[in-house]
């Protein structure tokens, strides 16, 4: 017989998590168990300092993937918790992936998709509130398309008032891309100010953010990328 499944971590502890800088991981897929992890040191990045290099630049405007948002979010965590070169076990067990797709039910959790015709070739997903998004994890199976998931993700966070975007752990591909290291009490005082719940205190949805960037796209009648570079070059 199979041993019962974990019971999922109630998204009322998970959102609570979040609120007070503290996330779930786990030993392996296969893990049952969770941990709570606080980082003395937290990576983050301002998003009026993302790093737009040329070449990425040159990528979002030829429109080489076709970006969507929550359009395929099982899929993405369960790309994101696949084995990786010099990572063979994942952090994101059976547990937390089932945790985070009834987050994602309940309207807390998005992904960004880049696609190549019908195939699914990056992305990224996360957990978001007030004005914050709490990064997770991203895939990338063609050159550069978590980069331009994450440029999308800054852009749309710039255009609907979002502060705080929170990255986890320092890597040399987020350094890359404008990321800094902050100490941990410095990241739970920029996300009290950036997580409150006052009216008119959060940034709109990532999906409605994205929802209003193709309108105003199909509006105009130009590409959602022109949107997305103007968001990313843009002083504010």
């Amino acid at each position: 017989m199979h041993a019962p499944a974990p019971p999922l971590i109630p998204s009322d502890l998970l959102l609570l998590a979040y609120r007070n800088g503290i996330f779930p991981m786990a030993d392996s897929r296969d893990d049952p168990e969770v941990f709570w992890v606080e980082p003395r040191r937290r990576a983050i990045l301002p998003l009026d300092g993302f790093r737009l290099s040329k070449s990425l630049a040159k990528v979002i405007r030829q429109d080489r993937f076709q970006v969507t948002c929550d359009a395929a979010f099982d899929r993405v965590i369960a790309a994101c918790a696949e084995p990786r070169p010099g990572h063979p076990e994942s952090w994101i067990s059976g547990r937390i992936m089932s945790s985070y797709r009834m987050l994602h039910e309940e309207g807390h959790a998005h992904s960004i998709e880049c696609w190549m015709g019908d195939e699914l070739v990056g992305g990224l997903y996360g957990v978001g509130f007030g004005r914050v998004f709490c990064g997770e994890s991203m895939f990338s199976r063609a050159d550069d398309a978590s980069k331009v998931a994450l440029a999308w993700l800054v852009a749309l966070m710039r255009r609907s008032g979002g502060r705080l975007l929170d990255c986890q752990f320092m890597t040399e591909h987020l350094a890359s891309l404008g990321a800094v290291e902050i100490a941990q009490s410095r990241y739970v005082a920029l996300l009290g100010e950036a997580s409150a719940d006052g009216e008119g205190a959060g940034a709109a949805p990532l999906p409605e953010a994205f929802g209003a960037l193709l309108a105003e796209s199909e509006a105009g009648g130009f590409p959602p990328s022109k949107l997305i570079l103007q968001s990313l070059t843009q002083t504010s």
